[in-house]
């Protein structure tokens, strides 16, 4: 039992011991389902013994009327059944949807950011899908265990007061397929648990896809999303396996619990015979068997297998404690720790950052911690494949960290080396990231990038664009304009300046860096280095962040790269 069931488990207890009348209801009106199925073998097996073949035709329908009226009760009993089940079904959907509240309304209060993501679309995945799955199961796992207790007491009180031999041959063979089926689920309940956890998982990562899809393509993140959405399809359908694995095994204990206990009634015929039980009471007992306690037991086994684990683990997920949110928290084990945005603080903090593309790979990044202050200039250097696009990913949150937290003062923009730009006006291209940004606002942008002459070539602010006419340079100066006027707090800038020449790129680095928030610059030229407050090198599992100059006296790796860009840097 899994620490998550033992707080489920107190408290359905005392959910039903507040219910205690509902409950008492309930079992009063399933007595009667005892009756009938009591009646039922037993009318059979008096009519047969006493009716039927000692000669009394009349005797033998008489009796096989008393089965009849067992059947009449049965279904009066169903009706009274129903009344009482919405007296526990409908306080528990209650109580779910109060409680969903509850967690959303203290998620927002505990962390406003995450209450616009994920967490609140697994908040509304409890309120609407899950309380219902919860309902359904509850109500479905009520009217068959219920059903198969009272069932089963009428069944062998009837075998037993026909025959308790009877009671001997069927009782051992059930117990049997019994402890098969409980023997699965504790692992069809933690599949079914990993289950829903990766749809909910999935859910939340495609919805954020969605609603952010030109941002993806503008980011030139496709491939990235595409992999990482993709491990959780992958990941889902693994687990769809393992329930369907567990779910043959059930079927297979399903089948020796509801055809042994035949077997074994059959195969002690001959000895029950000799030992003066009546053709009548063995026929009873396999009405027993057939009619009423075989199928209930089947309907048993396959709510606990379906509806109870789907029961258990959903209510897992409105008891547990909320996770912690906050920029030192722990993330939980097993699971990619989270990108947190930050309101106040410095504009960006990885503490022991690592991320390996996929399990057993080596780490692109490993334990790397970093502080950008507001307002910084920082440059980021390495060889070719050391981690700078990851770098820029992770705090664009476009890739959750393998392990370690990465903390950002709202949200950031990214500009890759492909700039996006779309069919529309040079006004909506600029303004893509401000839709609300003022003509004045626009005119700064274009004026501090020194775009006039582009806008002008281009037809003016309400000319519309064909991308595909663009040359790479003009994509990437539009681009620089959009960033400008975003109200990002830190602009990241992945090789945004690579189709430009160095006078405009050093022209347009100086302006992004004049402007409010901080700057991180994937450089691929040493002067972007040299401009910047501080320069950040990747060296595999190292790092080092410093001054220009102060790099020159300690970093071997960036004297060798300065002398690859210009040999007379130092």
């Amino acid at each position: 039992m899994t620490a998550r069931t033992r707080r489920v488990l107190p408290e359905g207890r005392r959910f039903l011991r507040r219910r205690k009348r509902d409950v008492l209801r309930l079992a009063a009106w399933s007595l009667l389902e005892s009756a009938h199925t009591f009646l039922g073998g037993y009318g059979v097996a008096r009519a047969l013994d006493d009716g039927f073949l000692a000669g009394r035709t009349g005797t033998g329908l008489l009796w096989l009327g008393v089965a009849a009226l067992g059947t009449v009760l049965g279904g009066f009993a169903v009706r009274g059944v129903f009344a009482g089940l919405a007296g526990l079904v409908e306080p528990l959907r209650d109580g779910l949807v109060r409680r969903a509240v509850s967690q959303a309304i203290d998620g927002a209060v505990a962390d406003p950011a995450r209450a616009e993501s994920a967490a609140g679309a697994a908040a509304v995945s409890r309120l609407t899908h899950q309380t219902e799955i919860a309902r359904d199961s509850f109500a479905g796992l009520v009217l068959t265990a219920r059903s198969f207790v009272f069932t089963a007491l009428g069944a062998l009180l009837g075998m037993a007061a026909l025959e308790p031999a009877l009671t001997l041959v069927v009782l051992p063979p059930l117990l049997l397929g019994l402890g098969l089926f409980l023997a699965t689920l504790g692992p069809m309940a933690a599949a079914q648990r990993a289950f829903l956890d990766t749809d909910e998982a999935l859910s939340d990562r495609v919805g954020a896809v969605g609603a952010g899809l030109r941002d993806v393509v503008a980011c030139g993140g496709e491939r990235r999303v595409e992999a990482d959405v993709g491990r959780l399809v992958d990941a889902e359908a693994r687990l769809s396996r393992r329930l369907a694995r567990w779910a043959a095994v059930r079927t297979l204990a399903l089948g020796a619990a509801g055809r042994l206990p035949v077997v074994a009634l059959l195969l002690a015929t001959p000895w029950l015979l000799r030992g003066g039980v009546t053709a009548g009471a063995l026929l009873g007992a396999v009405t027993y068997l057939v009619q009423a306690l075989l199928p209930a037991l089947d309907a048993l086994m396959t709510a606990f297998g379906t509806a109870g684990t789907r029961l258990l683990v959903v209510l897992e997920r409105f008891t547990a404690a909320p996770a912690p949110r906050g920029p030192g928290a722990p993330a939980p084990t097993g699971a990619r720790a989270p990108v947190l945005l930050r309101r106040v603080g410095p504009a960006a903090e990885l503490r022991g950052v690592s991320f390996a593309y996929g399990p057993g790979a080596r780490p692109v990044l490993d334990g790397l911690d970093l502080v950008v202050e507001p307002g910084e200039h920082l440059a980021v250097v390495g060889p070719s494949g050391i981690g700078k696009s990851t770098l820029t990913a992770l705090l664009a949150g476009q890739l959750a960290p393998t392990a370690g937290t990465v903390a950002v003062a709202g949200v950031p923009a990214l500009l890759p080396q492909r700039a996006y730009v779309f069919t529309g006006t040079v006004l909506d291209n600029l303004r893509y990231l401000s839709p609300r940004a003022t003509p004045a606002e626009v005119r700064r942008a274009v004026d501090a990038l020194g775009l006039a002459p582009l806008v002008r070539r281009l037809g003016g602010p309400d000319a519309v664009i064909d991308p595909g006419r663009l040359s790479q340079g003009e994509r990437q100066r539009l681009a620089l304009g959009r960033a400008y006027l975003a109200p990002a707090p830190l602009l990241l800038l992945d090789e945004a300046t690579c189709h430009l020449d160095p006078e405009t790129e050093e022209h347009a680095e100086r302006a992004l860096a004049d402007r409010p928030g901080a700057l991180l610059v994937v450089a691929h030229r040493i002067p972007s280095a040299v401009r910047a407050d501080r320069v950040l090198v990747l060296d595999g599992d190292r790092a080092q962040c410093a001054p220009h100059r102060e790099l020159l006296a300690r970093s071997d790796l960036y004297r060798d790269l300065v002398g690859l860009w210009r040999p007379d840097a130092a």
